[in-house]
């Protein structure tokens, strides 16, 4: 039986919490990060099956991100009258689909059409997540909402290259992705009878991307959004070279410094409820100046052991564990009244980042080694944090009460 029907603006006075629903929802990150990175810790056995190189193979993964940049620009113009609820049901639907295109793909074809399917659902709801969250609890309980939320991105993480690579050894990699289906499925039926309707609020056009991001300090903070994760993914993508060059540890230390970091995000995951209902310019300050100095110590000091390394490693894993909650949180305070545009526009910018950050490290990594890449990545989030300091704002321009913006949305 469907819940019954939720007010139709996002603003209005708090709803009865639905942290139910909102386990549902971190069901959905799990099932949706898990799928998205799956390809790289199957890349050599997916390539041999499809008679492709891995390169082609690892094109997989780049065109979920390419598509889920688009879709998150576009999914609040183009489901603008429909139920949020539908439309999430609808992601999760699409993630099935994906998942089974892939599992049965007969060439290199039919799995990146499975994957462009997987970047719309992936984009879509990422674009959607806060403003949904705004409307599953009270107002002063969003914080800990996304930070229960975000939990899902490092336990898929890790599960995907852990368990991905396992699995794919003991049934194969098609058998895994069947997996990911049923996964999936359960991610389906949950989020059906625990999502209450959503009415959709005004209509917003393509437009309204414009008009959000001229407002008084959202640009900085975009621009903020793009430095701090493209620091953190030029660091995050040559740790390894990292840890194998300058800190010389072999398979286990290794594995054992990815899983501290892993488990460390985690941590920091669900820290970040905690700083930030205690203070949201704080903890965006905060956490990027961490992982900046974090960088230079490395680029500065790595190598002297490695117990060091692997625990600033795994601190600038907990630091980065609370970057998104305090983003997404970020911008349910600054514009309220357009969190989902605003949502869609931080997924652009973090996809876009998450290529730049690559781009950069790969010719750092050419031109200075990875020691560079540390320093370069650090001198990234310090930027971050400077102007965080001086040009972001937390609240929107005018104060005014969810009543009152309720209002005006009618």
């Amino acid at each position: 039986m469907t819940p019954p029907e939720t007010q139709s603006s996002t603003h209005e006075s708090p709803t009865p919490s639905r942290w139910v629903a909102v386990m549902a929802l971190t069901m959905g990150v799990f099932s949706l990060v898990m799928a998205e990175f799956l390809p790289a810790s199957l890349l050599t056995p997916m390539a041999d099956s499809l008679a492709i190189s891995e390169g082609q193979a690892g094109q997989a993964v780049t065109v979920t991100a390419v598509v889920a940049l688009l879709s998150g620009l576009l999914v609040t113009s183009v489901t603008q009258r429909l139920d949020r609820r539908h439309v999430l049901l609808g992601f999760s639907v699409l993630m099935i689909a994906a998942n089974l295109v892939v599992a049965f793909a007969p060439h290199l074809a039919w799995l990146l059409v499975g994957r462009v399917l997987l970047g719309v659902a992936l984009g879509g709801f990422w674009a959607l997540s806060a403003a949904t969250v705004m409307r599953l609890v009270a107002e002063h309980d969003v914080p800990r909402a996304l930070s229960l939320l975000f939990t899902g991105v490092p336990i898929a993480t890790i599960s995907a290259a852990a368990l991905g690579s396992y699995l794919g050894d003991l049934v194969g990699w098609r058998n895994v992705f069947l997996l990911a289906v049923a996964l999936s499925v359960v991610t389906l039926v949950l989020q059906y009878f625990t999502l209450p309707r959503m009415a959709p609020g005004r209509p917003t056009p393509l437009g309204t991307l414009v008009s959000v991001i001229k407002r008084p300090g959202m640009a900085a903070g975009i621009v903020a959004i793009l430095l701090v994760f493209c620091g953190h993914f030029a660091f995050f993508t040559y740790v390894r070279p990292f840890l194998e060059g300058v800190s010389h540890m072999g398979i286990n230390e290794l594995s054992s410094t990815l899983l501290a970091f892993g488990v460390a995000n985690f941590v920091g995951t669900l820290a970040a409820g905690y700083l930030l209902e205690r203070s949201l310019r704080l903890t965006l300050l905060l956490m990027p100046l961490v992982m900046g100095v974090t960088g230079w110590l490395l680029a500065t000091l790595g190598g002297f052991s490695m117990g060091t390394d692997a625990v600033m490693v795994a601190l600038w894993g907990f630091a980065f564990g609370a970057v998104p909650v305090a983003w997404s949180t970020w911008i349910t305070r600054i514009v309220p009244d357009e969190a989902e545009s605003g949502g869609g526009l931080i997924v652009a910018s973090i996809q876009l980042a998450i290529a730049l950050g690559a781009a950069v490290g790969g010719v750092m990594f050419d031109i200075s080694g990875v020691l560079g890449v540390c320093a370069t990545a650090g001198t990234l989030l310090l930027a971050a944090a400077a102007l965080i300091l001086v040009a972001v704002r937390t609240r929107p321009e005018a104060s005014v009460d969810r009543d009152t913006l309720a209002a005006t949305c009618q």
